[in-house]
């Protein structure tokens, strides 16, 4: 395994870090706003990058994406849809915007009109239904509306692939949000003083950051792995570097964004502040195709 990015990924990683930047949301009230959103959504649905897995991407490069999306707060879909696409492929005069379902539940569904439902060896297809509630501000999950229709059959190795897919690309999110939280509580540090100084002179605060560094480090170690795993090893294996990859770095993720919200101090109790935008996200990003440590053999406790 060659874990140096290529040219290509590493622009794709770069690109994708700027439109979160340029277009995801900046605080809390961004949240509201309709057209920035619009803006964003649109500039995703031309880069393409809702169908990489049809343009020939590997896991590395849908991971790379998803990751600086999650940094970023991004809230338009992204991996819904490619998750589809990675199941579907392009269809010629289909308009549709697909996404895919958790236990019967659509994810990431802002702006789908159908869903894909994998169950054991078959493919079926669903209309999204209403928007449902949930704890995550920038994605929307959705009801199931019309009842499924058979789109076809999965060979147990593709859908163990694809099932390594969507749990590395879950973890991406997760590592993205780490670090999004990470920054904010790093930034906030640097400015915000007490007796005098900048709190992120104080050890107290300093070595729960340096804490949270470390975690978001093993991290990007599990996932660079997990993600060439996809396309390079055997589904079995790349499913279990997958779920190793996802135990770790969802602990890792929630201990970054809790602390992230202790390190504002009581400001980062309030509505206002991004903090509690990335636990939401990383809560919800744990949860989606979950991993426990039953599914793990060994290496974890």
């Amino acid at each position: 395994m060659d874990v140096r990015l290529t040219d290509e990924q590493r622009q794709l990683r770069t690109a994708a870090a700027r439109l979160a930047d340029e277009l995801g949301p900046g605080s809390v009230a961004d949240l509201d706003d309709a057209q920035r959103r619009a803006r964003l959504d649109k500039a995703v649905e031309t880069s393409g990058w809702r169908a990489l897995r049809s343009d020939g991407a590997s896991g590395i490069e849908v991971a790379l994406v998803a990751e600086e999306f999650g940094r970023g707060l991004v809230d338009v879909a992204f991996l819904g849809p490619v998750l589809a696409d990675d199941l579907r492929g392009r269809s010629d005069g289909d308009d549709s915007r697909w996404t895919v379902a958790v236990e019967d539940r659509a994810i990431d569904a802002r702006g789908s009109d159908r869903v894909l439902l994998v169950a054991e060896g078959s493919l079926r297809g669903a209309r999204t239904g209403e928007i449902a509630a949930g704890a995550d501000l920038t994605r929307d999950a959705a009801t199931v509306s019309s009842d499924p229709e058979p789109l076809g059959e999965l060979s147990a190795a593709r859908q163990t692939r694809w099932h390594a897919l969507a749990v590395t690309a879950t973890t991406a999110d997760l590592l993205g949000t780490a670090r999004g939280a990470q920054q904010l509580a790093v930034d906030y540090a640097k400015v915000r003083e007490q007796y005098g100084h900048t709190i992120g002179s104080y050890q107290a605060v300093a070595h729960l950051l340096a804490a949270n560094q470390a975690l978001i480090e093993g991290s990007i170690s599990v996932l660079r792995y997990a993600a060439w795993a996809v396309d390079e090893l055997p589904a079995a294996d790349a499913l279990r570097a997958a779920r190793v990859a996802k135990l770790y770095t969802a602990r890792a993720a929630r201990t970054v964004c809790e602390t992230a919200i202790q390190a504002h101090g009581g400001i980062g109790n309030t509505w206002e502040c991004l903090a509690h935008v990335y636990l939401r996200r990383a809560l919800t990003s744990i949860e989606l195709f979950p991993v426990g440590l039953k599914e793990i053999d060994h290496g974890l406790s």
